[in-house]
């Protein structure tokens, strides 16, 4: 999947999740930003929303706090600007449809919340501008994931996901990557990470992930907002981005062949046919005749017909490699 010049056939996407973490406040929506390129993410990615189209006046607490955390309309095409400055895609989750059309010209990908996988009238809105998404899939079956996909079109960057904060280990289940991959062969597989801690991404890495979402955070003490406590601070992040890069670096490529740090030693380990004693010119070869005897520099093993039953040129001592030419 390509968003930007970012191709995830070539390399992880490590997305900080910054959603809501800026709490309205838009210096630390431009320090959170900053932190997540010093730590080497790829990506940043917050929520755009409009809280009167997003969430009912009768949640009273929750609009409230929505209206808190709610930036101003032109300060997204600031923060698109200081993310791409430091070299970092601009993703966000349009909450609503105002916001995905606000968003589309800034834009280097557009995420879908888990809880929008059935919200055709906003899937169907981000697949007419043509631009890359990603969908988060917590709380949802595998046929309702189907169903979303067969509206963003197939080229979709897909998260197993677990809608908890946080969300248990018993509950993860890295496994369903691989049941993704297989449903989706023309999609990539990702995953969105609601834990406490570090271990969950690397490990969904090593199943196959292309695309890692983590939750981040200045300071996971920052306030009594939930999202913070699950978030990676900087220094998790930058510990985060390590790991992952480890992870594919020991992963490799999906083919089994000689490593380079692995040839010497292939001659040096691998076996040659033997004399096993001392045996004179003339001698017919017979099986008995033979041990196998490192290094690889004679016959290998599996060549022995090309010795049995002849004769021998020369003596030969105990333990001395055959050789084609040591025969008639």
């Amino acid at each position: 999947m390509r968003i930007g010049s970012f191709d995830t056939s070539e390399r992880v996407l490590v997305v900080a999740e910054i959603g809501q973490n800026h709490e309205g406040d838009l210096a630390v929506a431009r320090e959170l930003v900053e932190r997540a390129a010093d730590a080497g993410a790829d990506a940043v990615k917050f929520q755009t929303f409009r809280t009167a189209e997003f969430v009912s006046q009768s949640d009273v607490e929750r609009f409230a706090r929505m209206r808190r955390f709610e930036l101003e309309p032109e300060m997204w095409s600031e923060l698109g600007e200081l993310a791409h400055r430091h070299g970092l895609l601009f993703i966000s989750t349009p909450l609503d449809l105002a916001s995905a059309r606000l968003l589309t010209p800034l834009l280097d990908a557009f995420k879908i919340a888990s809880g929008d996988v059935d919200f055709f009238p906003l899937l169907e809105l981000v697949a007419a501008t043509g631009k890359p998404a990603i969908m988060s899939t917590g709380q949802s079956e595998i046929d309702e994931v189907a169903r979303a996909v067969a509206v963003l079109g197939e080229d979709v960057g897909i998260l197993q996901c677990v809608t908890s904060y946080p969300a248990p280990d018993e509950d993860v289940n890295l496994r369903a990557i691989a049941v993704l991959a297989e449903r989706f062969p023309a999609s990539t597989i990702g995953y969105s990470d609601h834990t406490v801690g570090l271990d969950a991404a690397p490990l969904a890495v090593a199943c196959g992930a292309r695309i890692i979402e983590k939750h981040f955070t200045l300071d996971k003490a920052f306030s009594e907002f939930r999202d913070h406590q699950l978030s990676a601070d900087p220094a998790d992040l930058n510990e985060l981005v390590r790991r992952i890069r480890a992870a594919e670096q020991l992963l490799g490529e999906a083919r089994k062949e000689v490593q380079p740090s692995e040839v010497e030693m292939r001659h040096a380990v691998r076996r040659s046919i033997a004399a096993a004693r001392r045996l004179p010119a003339g001698h017919a070869l017979t099986s008995e005749d033979f041990i196998w005897t490192r290094p690889a520099d004679g016959l290998r093993p599996g060549e022995e017909a090309l010795l049995d039953g002849r004769k021998l040129r020369r003596d030969v001592e105990a333990g001395e490699h055959l050789r084609p030419e040591d025969v008639l």
